[in-house]
């Protein structure tokens, strides 16, 4: 699958079958996500795979739009590393591009995921560093759902011209 196809046919998938997903495959998707760009070459993030169905259904009950996770293979959570940063703030950026290198290389092997949201809710930050013994110094960014996918979606256009500007607005 080429990238251009890859961006325009991933779609975010809620609905699971059940599956094993091999490890190595897990550690493809992190590799691709430690080779997004990051502000001075910093890497300010972790990543916590989560594979154990007694934790991922415990998710929901403080991220309410995370539903999906408790029928899922795995999630991995995205951390931004307090410690590691040399440009402040800069890793939230550097954290979403490694979510979103996540998310095209897993749907490139061919299962499903969809991107849920943890930063900034406190609860949702609050309740994963409890839940999976986070340190302080780590911030649960982003948690992506992973499994083989049980739902097909179309892809829409989303191309709006009017949204493009050349030199001024």
């Amino acid at each position: 699958m080429d990238t251009i196809h890859a961006i325009f046919t991933r779609r975010s998938i809620r609905k699971y079958a059940p599956a094993t997903i091999p490890k190595d495959i897990i550690e493809t998707w992190i590799n691709c996500g430690m080779h997004a760009p990051s502000a001075g070459n910093e890497q300010a993030w972790h990543f916590l795979v989560i594979d154990d169905q007694v934790i991922l259904k415990q998710i929901p009950t403080f991220h309410h739009h995370a539903d999906m996770i408790a029928n899922a293979s795995l999630g991995i959570l995205i951390c931004i590393d307090s410690t590691l940063e040399k440009h402040s703030s800069m890793a939230i950026q550097d954290c979403s591009a490694a979510t979103q290198n996540i998310l095209l290389a897993v749907h490139e092997s061919g299962f499903g995921a969809v991107w849920l949201g943890v930063y900034p809710r406190q609860k949702r930050i609050d309740g994963l560093r409890t839940l999976l013994n986070i340190p302080e110094s780590i911030i649960p960014f982003s948690l992506i759902s992973i499994g083989k996918p049980n739902e097909t979606k179309m892809t829409p256009d989303r191309f709006k011209k009017d949204r493009i500007h050349h030199n001024k607005w």
